[in-house]
């Protein structure tokens, strides 16, 4: 593996370094995806990496990481100094992939082979909860996240390292006018929206279901309520305000895939 690994240029870093920036990710069609989980969860699910950093100074502990690198995926050592100018990681592990923006889905065409559970979440702009989102998603085997307009941006270096690697095994859609596609879900999907203070207690409905969640801040808007077919509320018997959005997401993913005769 040694005779793989290269310095990189300064144009490389350069370039790079900019993907801290939402606008160039989007421009590059590329992400920073930091950390030995996320990258071993990149690689386990065969998506495509432009590079692979290492830092100089764990190199020697990479090996097996490195070792699931294609033959093909250039690897980099990286000094201390150019690690921190790329690492947003508060304890750095000294692995970081450069990962490829999967191509755009169209939002029909995705809707007419997908057998659900779906996940919608309604401008959900604090990263490390989109990333929990994702992770406990993927755990429940939930495939496909609808993200709307408002919302953090997925491949936030964040929401990927709340994740867990996870959102490399989802097909994650964001920028999304949920107004506009709730009705074409509908006609497929049973949609459930959650509330703190009203609705039925969840119950298992069958994997043609869609759970749409809003922001911790302020839950779903009344013009999305209206196009739910059932609105949840989890019931509690201590005297907390309420659940974290991740907390209470992780409730009602477990809900909406249990077998009714659990």
């Amino acid at each position: 593996m040694s005779e793989r690994i290269a310095a990189p240029s300064g144009a490389q870093l350069k370039r790079w370094g900019r993907l801290t920036s939402e606008k160039y990710r989007r421009q590059e069609g590329l992400f920073l995806a930091e950390g030995e989980k996320v990258v071993g969860e990149l690689l386990r699910s065969g998506r495509a990496a432009e590079a692979i950093l290492i830092s100089e100074e764990r190199a020697a502990r990479r090996e097996e990481i490195l070792a699931g690198v294609p033959a093909g995926t250039p690897v980099f050592r990286l000094t201390d100094r150019e690690w921190t100018a790329l690492s947003q990681d508060p304890s750095p592990e000294g692995v970081m992939a450069v990962a490829a923006i999967p191509p755009d889905i169209e939002f029909i065409s995705l809707l007419a082979t997908e057998t659900g559970p779906l996940l919608l979440l309604h401008q959900v702009n604090n990263p490390n909860n989109l990333g929990a989102l994702l992770r406990t998603a993927h755990w429940f085997g939930f495939r496909t996240v609808f993200v709307s307009k408002g919302s953090c941006e997925a491949t936030n270096p964040k929401v990927i390292r709340t994740s867990m690697g996870s959102y490399f095994h989802l097909t994650v859609i964001g920028d999304l006018d949920f107004d506009g596609i709730l009705p074409a879900i509908r006609g497929r999907f049973k949609i459930v929206g959650s509330g703190v203070r009203e609705g039925i207690a969840p119950h298992s409905l069958g994997p043609a279901t869609t759970l749409l969640m809003g922001s911790e801040s302020h839950g779903l808007p009344e013009e999305l309520l209206a196009q739910t077919d059932e609105l949840w509320r989890i019931p509690g018997a201590g005297g907390a305000e309420s659940l974290s959005l991740p907390q209470a997401a992780a409730i009602l993913m477990y809900e909406c895939v249990r077998r009714a005769d659990c």
